[in-house]
């Protein structure tokens, strides 16, 4: 590609990068604090593409004689800036229960159980609940209840799971978070629904088929649906 075509790809980049982190489109691909390198990154990406304008233009001023021959790049070139229209245009959706039902869960023993508060029901995300669940036996979730937010997935023998995907980083290294449920479970479930489930703890465990890691059960007493999450990740874990 010529140097104006690859100025248009590397404005077209910068605004795609600016789009997604002006807006909550950002989250659907890294953790909420990398914000603010995203809209530098999308700056200087739309600054390189005026420069290379600049300097192309400046210097066909300075060798322009009449004598030049110009060189067409074939048309199909543009079709590189496709890809880039579809991250401006389509919003990708959060990765969900294929995603969480193939990996294993990526739960591992907190370094601390810092106290709860006295709320009734008490707030929970899924890292934490399964945390204390599976690796502190329930010691401060004793005659608790609790109230927990994730989506659905169903395993192949048709046990449901509320999920959370937790980041590190970016989408691209998401690892399911799962939490087992027993009790009063809805009679119709259907796989990445977000559910907010209330219920308390019980000592049921299960291994994950994919990995053998601890997946703890909580106990429902009452479920309901929920609209997505401003950010579907889980990013608590690593905070």
């Amino acid at each position: 590609m010529n140097r104006q075509a690859q100025a248009a790809v590397l404005f077209l980049v910068g605004a795609a990068v600016l789009h997604a982190g002006l807006t909550d489109l950002y989250l659907r691909y890294v953790k909420a604090g990398l914000r603010p390198l995203l809209l530098a990154a999308g700056v200087v990406l739309i600054m390189a593409a005026v420069a290379t304008v600049w300097y192309e233009r400046r210097g066909r001023g300075e060798a322009g004689d009449g004598h030049g021959h110009v060189h067409r790049e074939p048309r199909v070139a543009w079709l590189l800036v496709l890809p880039l229209l579809a991250l401006i245009l389509v919003s990708p959706p959060a990765l969900g229960s294929y995603s969480a039902m193939h990996a294993g869960t990526a739960l591992q023993a907190p370094l601390a159980y810092p106290s709860l508060p006295a709320t009734d029901p008490l707030p929970l995300g899924v890292v934490d609940y399964a945390g204390r669940a599976a690796y502190d036996h329930g010691r401060t979730l004793a005659h608790r209840r609790v109230e927990v937010t994730g989506f659905l997935a169903l395993a192949k023998d048709g046990t449901p799971y509320l999920v959370r995907m937790a980041l590190n980083c970016c989408a691209a290294d998401a690892q399911p978070v799962k939490i087992g449920l027993t009790g009063h479970i809805p009679p119709v479930l259907q796989p990445d629904t977000w559910l907010q489930v209330t219920g308390t703890y019980t000592a049921k465990q299960t291994k994950d088929p994919v990995n053998d890691g601890r997946i703890p059960f909580l106990d429902v007493t009452a479920a309901k649906p929920v609209p997505t999450p401003h950010d579907p990740y889980d990013e608590s874990w690593n905070n």
